[in-house]
C-alpha cells in the first residue's frame, strides 16, 4: 500500500523532474494533486514546470556534477526524466548506490537519451519491426548508407534531438548537405552522429500511450490507451486524434510491439510508442518513457489524461486509460521571435464548441516554438479535429 506525505514536512513525498516544458508541467500539476512536493528542474529560468512547482532549479543536464549537486541536496523519493538530454551515466550510478529511484528505470533513460539505443534494442535485440536504418558519423557514411541500400527517399536525424528538430526528408543526392547540417544544428548535443532510415509506405502514424502500473496483487500490469493518430510537419507535431480507428489486427500488434519494447525497458510509468500502421501491418518507430506531445489530446478524451496516468502509475497507484469521448488537440505555434509575448484572440478560440485551451508560459517565443495548445471533445474525431484547428487558429501570440 502507497503512502504519500504532506508537501513541505518532514514526511513529505519528494519527486524531482528533470526537463519542465509543457509536459512536465502538466506531470507536477497531477503529481501536487496527490499531495507531493515538487522540484522542478530545467536548463533555462521561468521554465513552465518552474512556474508551478514548489522548488525550481535552473541547470545544465548533462553536466554530471550539476545534477548530482542538485540530487543530493535534494533528496528526493523518484527523479523523472521529462527530456532525452541528460547525464545518464549519472542517473545509472546513483540508482545502483540506492540514492534514488529513476523512472521508469535509470538504463531506460539512457537507452531513449538517442535514437540509437532504442533503435537497437527494438530491432537487433527485441527483432521488432521498424525501417530500415543506418548510424552514421560523416557526411560520406551517410552518402554510402543511402547509396548502400536505404534508397531514397529517405529521412535523417540526429541520434538525439527533440520531436523534429534537426530532421530533413531528402529526395535525392542534391539534398545530403543540407541534410547534413540541419542535423548538426538541430541536435541536443554536438555528437556529430545521425541515423538514417527509408521511408516506409504507411496509412496511418500513431501513439499508443502504455502505462506499466501496479495491479491490486501488487503485480506488474500493462495497459493501453485508445490509439492516438497524429499528423507531423517536418517531424513535428501539428495536430492529434483520439481514438484512431486501427483494424482488429492492426490493434493486437500494436498493442504487442509496444508491450514488447516497455517490458524491456522496464519500471513503473507511461510510455508513449509510435509505431506505422499500414491496414494489418505495423512498424516500430520510436517510444518515450514519459508522456508524449501528441497525448496532450487526451485531456480533452480521458478520464485520467496522461499526466495523471503517470503520476499514479510511478507512484505505485492503481489507472484507469478508459476513453471518455472523441476528441482532437491542435498546437498553438508563436508565430514571433520575442519575449514576454501576448495572446490576442482567447475569448473567440474559446467560444469554439466543447474547447480548451493550454498557453504554456514559455518565457520566449520563437516562430516556430510550440507555445500552447488547442483541445476539444466532441461526439466524433472529424468534428473535433476541424474544432481543434479552428481553436488553435484563433489563438494571435503578438510581440510587445
Amino acid at each position: 500500500m502507497t503512502t504519500l506525505g504532506t508537501p513541505l514536512s518532514p514526511s513529505a513525498t519528494r519527486v524531482m523532474l528533470l526537463g519542465s516544458g509543457e509536459l512536465g508541467k502538466e506531470v507536477l500539476i497531477a503529481l501536487q494533486r496527490l499531495g507531493v512536493e515538487t522540484i522542478a528542474v530545467d536548463r533555462y529560468a521561468d521554465a513552465p514546470g518552474h512556474q508551478v512547482a514548489h522548488r525550481a532549479h535552473t541547470l545544465a543536464m548533462t553536466d554530471p556534477e550539476a545534477l548530482r549537486a542538485v540530487i543530493e541536496a535534494e533528496r528526493p523519493l523518484l527523479v523523472v526524466p521529462e527530456i532525452e538530454a541528460l547525464a545518464t551515466p549519472l542517473l545509472e550510478q546513483l540508482e545502483a548506490e540506492g540514492l534514488v529511484r529513476v523512472v521508469p528505470t535509470a538504463r531506460a533513460a539512457r537507452l531513449t537519451m538517442d535514437r540509437e539505443g532504442i533503435r537497437r534494442l527494438a530491432a537487433e535485440s527485441l527483432r521488432l519491426p521498424t525501417s530500415p536504418y543506418a548510424f552514421c558519423d560523416s557526411l560520406q557514411q551517410l552518402r554510402d548508407a543511402i547509396d548502400g541500400g536505404i534508397g531514397y527517399p529517405c529521412i535523417v536525424k540526429p541520434v538525439m534531438s527533440s520531436s523534429g528538430k534537426g530532421q530533413s526528408r531528402l529526395e535525392g543526392p542534391q539534398d545530403l548537405a543540407a541534410a547534413w547540417q540541419t542535423a548538426m544544428a538541430g541536435g541536443r548535443v554536438a555528437q556529430g552522429r545521425v541515423i538514417v532510415e527509408g521511408v516506409i509506405d504507411f496509412e496511418h502514424e500513431i501513439t499508443l500511450l502504455t502505462v506499466r502500473a501496479l495491479d491490486a496483487r501488487g503485480e506488474v500490469e500493462t495497459r493501453f490507451c485508445a490509439p492516438v493518430g497524429h499528423r507531423q510537419v517536418q517531424g513535428d507535431y501539428v495536430e492529434s486524434w483520439q481514438p484512431h480507428p486501427l483494424s482488429v489486427r492492426a490493434q493486437e500488434r500494436c498493442e504487442a510491439i509496444a508491450a514488447s519494447v516497455t517490458e524491456a525497458l522496464g519500471g513503473l510509468g507511461l510510455f508513449g510508442v509510435e509505431l506505422f500502421v499500414r491496414g494489418d501491418e505495423v512498424w516500430f518507430s520510436e517510444v518515450s518513457p514519459r508522456p508524449h506531445d501528441t497525448g496532450m489530446v487526451t485531456m480533452a478524451t480521458q478520464w485520467q489524461n496522461e499526466f495523471e496516468l503517470h503520476a499514479r502509475a510511478i507512484l505505485g497507484l492503481p489507472v484507469d486509460t478508459t476513453l471518455k469521448c472523441p476528441g482532437a488537440s491542435a498546437v498553438v505555434y508563436g508565430g514571433v521571435d520575442a519575449r514576454g509575448i501576448v495572446f490576442d484572440g482567447v475569448a473567440e478560440a474559446l467560444r469554439v464548441p466543447g474547447s480548451e485551451l493550454r498557453l504554456f508560459g514559455k518565457p520566449e517565443s520563437h516562430a516556430k516554438r510550440r507555445m500552447g495548445v488547442a483541445l476539444v471533445h466532441a461526439d466524433d474525431v472529424d468534428t473535433a479535429r476541424e474544432r481543434a484547428r479552428r481553436c488553435a487558429a484563433a489563438v494571435r501570440p503578438r510581440a510587445v
